[in-house]
């Protein structure tokens, strides 16, 4: 339950994440757009970016509506002049960054012999080095503040093998060696860095890369009787963004139904 207070007629939202400015891209649906609702809905300033402004505007309106405080900015995350606008915002708008979450990516079915150099390019653009942009970008800004936590979201793709996901899992697996990498570089700093790996969460980029078929055999592949929902990742990255993991650095948080126990 979130606790409210009110400061000379504007309510203040008392919650997990109260006090802190996050940057979360990719925020225009699915795991991003839940994270967005979610944090605000415990305290955060919430610095939503995508490409997708149409969607991302809702998003940001759906949170502003019900007492949050939202920005959109429009962001192709392979773009270090875009990072640098997207942290110009959140510095003008709310005087600080806390929280970093690079939600932002994109998939592919194509197995190894239907590889394409401009699919993977584009691929690692957004995946990898578009996090890696972002936590050079903002690592500076924490440390004005004394700190912060970063939350680069990977998969189970990142970890274990799954076919048809060369480019995919080549992105995801380096992020989550890069997240452990800065997060040695960063912890004296106070900068905590750590990767998220979901399992199948029923987002639009699944729905849209599956078959009917697929989605069948992918649920009867996961140990827990259910698909995996935007909620649940939510959860998972809000914990690794609040001060309750403090002492959580260069971790890998899997959230997969048991996917990858087996």
């Amino acid at each position: 339950m979130n606790h409210h207070t009110y400061i000379t007629g504007r309510m203040i939202r008392m919650g997990r994440l109260s006090g802190k400015v996050v940057i979360i891209t990719g925020a225009a649906m699915g795991q991003g757009a839940e994270e967005a609702k979610l944090f605000a809905n415990e305290g955060a300033q919430i610095v939503a970016t995508d490409l997708q402004t149409e969607a991302l505007e809702a998003v940001v309106k759906e949170i502003t509506d019900n007492g949050g405080e939202a920005i959109a900015v429009k962001h192709n995350v392979a773009s270090e002049e875009d990072w640098a606008n997207v942290v110009a915002q959140a510095i003008q708008h709310f005087g600080k960054i806390n929280v970093l979450v690079n939600n932002a990516g994109i998939t592919t079915d194509k197995n190894l012999e239907n590889f394409d150099l401009g699919s993977w390019n584009k691929i690692i653009e957004i995946n990898l080095t578009g996090s890696v942009l972002g936590m050079k970008l903002v690592a500076p800004e924490m440390k004005k503040v004394g700190g912060g936590s970063i939350v680069n979201i990977s998969s189970v793709a990142g970890l274990v093998a799954m076919s048809r996901t060369n480019g995919y899992s080549a992105s995801k697996g380096a992020l989550t060696l890069v997240s452990k990498t800065a997060a040695v570089e960063l912890a004296a700093d106070k900068i905590r860095v750590n990767s998220v790996h979901p399992g199948v969460i029923m987002t639009p980029m699944v729905a849209a890369a599956v078959t009917e078929k697929m989605m069948a055999g992918l649920k009867m592949m996961t140990p827990l009787p259910r698909m995996g929902e935007p909620k649940d990742i939510a959860y998972g990255v809000l914990y690794l963004a609040s001060d309750e993991s403090s002492f959580v650095t260069g971790s890998e948080l899997v959230i997969d139904g048991g996917w990858t126990a087996q």
